[in-house]
């Protein structure tokens, strides 16, 4: 059993849990396909995003320098990290030269994936993250789940228990209405105490040197509005050409990530605020090796949207900690194993290969194709369990050969007819361990064609 089919074990073994994640992940995705069928250019739009994202990671190098100068010329100051231990190093050091303690946050996957709340704890700055969602995980001391619901896979009865231990509310406290006042009034305090505020960046426009934070809370637009300190945080590949290209974007995110037709709060930052500072952190972390390659470089156009966690079999079977990285689902099985393939070289074949992550994908990205191109490359490069490979080196054996197919075929339905159903669950490794076996047929498809069309 590989890394991830362990990892899933917790939750599949949990089976009203399972189904319940499975249908309010499932919600979500029927909430993007009429938001997608109220639009009637939506095809157009994808294909817009699509070709302004491969556009820009083109001539990525001359976008970055032309948003440096034009950010620079507001006001603000630019930083550039090769990887996350840099970022965390310029993010830290920009608090302790101003003697900030208190951080609050808005949510930002990049610092997930650089890990920079633990680093600037272990250094004494208390970090408060203000997305109710990743303030709830962040209590519960778990990372999120999901990059748009961190907290999706937590029932509203287990959200009120954690309250009641961390921030006080009445025990046994489950309306959703009473738990979001409460949360409230607890991070209102701690905004009023906050002495810098962090966001991160949905994207940034190399025309004007602004940048954009959408999020439904407004909890960016009140931590960087009370302190004098704003860092903003972002990858390399959320840069766009121009302001012109904003409301493709725009008009994709929320339909593709929530259902709605747009955030309820779209922020423009251009320059700190007066008498503030406004610092922009620009992270590498493995991006310029993906663009560098031919097969996955279309994995950078992703605007974290979720779109294909939420239509994903396996994502909404197995929940988002069971990948072990900070972007779960489809879009993380891409970008995972080319930050670290050996680690990651089970979440390739955490998917069924059906497609309709690609079919949901705002910018188009072919994601069943890049998973199936990874798991070439893990091949290749000897990272497959020996099992796996020898199982696809008999399969591939019979299968091209047509009389050993039918044989087999043929042995298979005799002697399975004859098994116990517990015997084939156990022949059938771990397939069988989480699943019913099908009945088998008494004759192979071909032999029920050929009857049909003698009729």
């Amino acid at each position: 059993m590989n890394a991830h089919a362990r990892a899933a074990e917790r939750l599949v073994r949990d089976d009203a849990r399972l189904h319940w994640h499975d249908a309010a992940v499932w919600q979500v995705r029927t909430k993007r396909d009429r938001a997608a069928r109220a639009v009637p250019d939506w095809e157009a739009l994808r294909d817009a995003a699509s070709r302004i994202k491969l556009h820009t990671l083109s001539r990525l190098p001359e976008y970055l320098e032309e948003f440096e100068r034009k950010a620079s010329a507001l006001g603000a100051r630019v930083h550039w990290a090769a990887d996350a231990a840099e970022h965390n190093a310029i993010v830290l050091g920009l608090l302790r030269e101003r003697g900030v303690t208190r951080l609050v946050k808005s949510k930002s996957m990049l610092t997930e994936e650089c890990h920079l709340n633990p680093e600037l704890e272990r250094a004494g700055i208390e970090v408060i993250d203000t997305d109710l969602g990743e303030r709830i995980v962040q209590l519960a001391h778990e990372p999120p789940s999901h990059i748009v619901l961190p907290a999706v896979h937590m029932k509203r009865e287990e959200i009120g228990e954690l309250f009641h231990r961390t921030i006080g509310t009445p025990g046994g406290l489950s309306d959703p209405k009473q738990l979001t006042e409460a949360a409230r009034q607890h991070l209102r305090q701690k905004f009023m105490a906050s002495q810098a505020g962090l966001t991160g960046v949905n994207f940034a426009i190399a025309e004007t040197g602004g940048f954009v934070v959408c999020t439904n809370e407004g909890n960016a637009d009140l931590g960087v509005s009370l302190p004098p300190i704003h860092i903003a945080c972002m990858g390399l590949e959320k840069l766009i050409p121009r302001a012109a290209d904003l409301p493709v974007f725009l008009r994709l995110l929320a339909r593709s990530g929530t259902g709605q037709p747009i955030t309820t709060y779209t922020s423009h930052f251009h320059g700190p605020r007066p008498g503030g500072e406004l610092h922009i952190v620009l992270v590498d972390n493995g991006r310029s090796t993906l663009l560098a390659s031919e097969t996955h470089r279309r994995a950078l156009c992703c605007i974290r949207c979720g779109a294909c966690m939420n239509t994903c079999p396996v994502y909404r079977r197995s929940g988002g900690h069971s990948y072990g990285t900070t972007v779960p689902g489809p879009i993380g099985s891409v970008l995972s194993p080319a930050a670290d393939p050996e680690r990651n070289a089970s979440l390739p074949f955490a998917s069924s290969l059906c497609g309709s992550c690609s079919d949901v994908c705002p910018v188009r990205i072919d994601l069943h194709s890049q998973l199936l191109a990874w798991r070439r490359e893990l091949d290749v490069r000897g990272l497959t369990p020996a099992a796996k490979r020898r199982g696809v080196a008999l399969a591939s054996f019979v299968l091209r050969r047509p009389w050993m197919y039918r044989l087999a075929g043929k042995m298979v339905r005799f002697f399975g007819r004859l098994l116990p159903a517990g015997l084939l669950r156990t022949l059938s490794g771990g397939w069988g361990r989480e699943r019913e076996v099908p009945a088998l047929p008494a004759r192979s498809f071909r032999e029920e064609w050929r009857g049909r069309r003698a009729l």
